[in-house]
């Protein structure tokens, strides 16, 4: 029986983006994520410790009390961002979580295709760094996040 390979993270999605990924190619992450389908995120570009994740943000689906986009999708967008962005350094044993995120909101979105670009700033062995920038169509930032990553191997990453 020809069973299909398990790609390591970075060579999945890079496949996956081209168009070029076969048939029952898998990796040990699951892609697209849940939220992200519920968000209609869409990954645009990823390369290794770093992705470009594209949503269609409109405050009449996305929005809070003030009638633009919530501050929370741009946390869960640059979240995605750089989750994606440090999921392609694990190899099959690893996994990772987020231990901080620190958002800064520079101007509003009130409809907009957002680019949250997402790459490391210090890669450790356990701790990485991450900075993202989210973008407007019209390309000004509309906020900025950096994130601490924690990566998990072995019975520390089973089941997460």
């Amino acid at each position: 029986m020809n069973h299909p390979e398990t790609l390591p993270v970075l060579d999945f999605l890079q496949r996956q983006l081209a168009g070029t990924l076969a048939p029952g190619e898998t990796t040990h992450m699951r892609y697209p994520t849940a939220i992200s389908r519920l968000l209609a995120f869409e990954i645009v570009a990823v390369g290794q410790a770093s992705a470009t994740i594209a949503v269609q943000a409109d405050a009449m689906r996305h929005g809070n009390q003030q009638g633009t986009v919530h501050g929370g999708l741009l946390c869960e967008l640059a979240d995605a961002a750089i989750g994606t962005a440090h999921s392609t350094l694990m190899l099959a044993d690893q996994t990772f979580t987020s231990i901080d995120l620190q958002a800064t909101f520079l101007r509003p979105v009130w409809r907009a295709r957002l680019l949250a670009r997402a790459w490391a700033t210090h890669r450790g062995r356990t701790i990485s760094h991450y900075r993202c920038e989210i973008e407007r169509d019209d390309g000004k930032i509309v906020a900025t996040v950096a994130s601490a990553v924690m990566t998990l191997q072995g019975e520390h990453a089973a089941g997460r």
